[in-house]
């Protein structure tokens, strides 16, 4: 008669708590990747392309156009959104006046932030954090507004209205469109973002 051993089943793994992953954020800054934290998980994303920094670059030029009294933070400034399951996230905007970030250290608070900005990256998990896991963290923190730009299909979705634990409105269109950010006084003429398309 042959015994099959079975393994013993694991126990679940732990959630990593906040303060946890921010000694691991601090420990492992690598220029090669951004740790975020949602959802009790930690999130690793690569750096992003040339063509991702582009975009990132174009929104800058029409914001400050527009707004001179406003900086669009690029810098991986780390957001303390609270409100969403103790998150922490690092953007790749982040929309408020000019020198709103100093002094505020590493994971500042979204109180005065404008909006958020977040361009898709070609990951296996972009669906999951930059059109649902992100836009759930910034309506509860009260930011304004959420601007995805999309690469996946060259679409633009601006979420806005947040109430409660969700943003209201979201309007998708595609590059070529005018968009307009809510209640800061933006409007942004898409067709700039189709050198970058697929």
């Amino acid at each position: 008669m042959t015994v099959t051993e079975h393994p013993s089943p694991r126990p679940p793994a732990e959630k990593l708590s906040v303060e946890q992953f921010e000694v691991i954020a601090r420990a492992a800054a690598r220029e090669d990747v951004t740790l975020e934290y949602l959802s009790g998980r930690m999130e690793i994303r690569p750096v992003p392309d040339s063509d991702h920094n582009a975009v990132l670059m174009w929104l800058m030029r029409q914001f400050m156009t527009q707004r001179a009294d406003l900086d669009l933070n690029v810098t991986g400034q780390g957001l303390n959104v609270d409100t969403y399951r103790r998150g922490r996230v690092r953007p790749d905007g982040i929309l408020a006046p000019v020198d709103h970030f100093a002094g505020q250290g590493e994971w500042a608070g979204p109180r005065g932030v404008l909006a958020v900005v977040e361009v898709t990256s070609w990951d296996f998990d972009t669906n999951a954090r930059d059109r649902v896991g992100k836009a759930r963290a910034h309506a509860p923190s009260g930011i304004g507004a959420y601007l995805l730009v999309d690469r996946d299909d060259d679409s633009v979705t601006v979420h806005s209205e947040p109430d409660g634990d969700r943003y209201r409105n979201i309007v998708t269109l595609g590059y070529g469109h005018t968009v307009e950010i809510p209640g800061v006084g933006i409007t942004l003429d898409t067709t700039g973002l189709k050198r970058y398309g697929r």
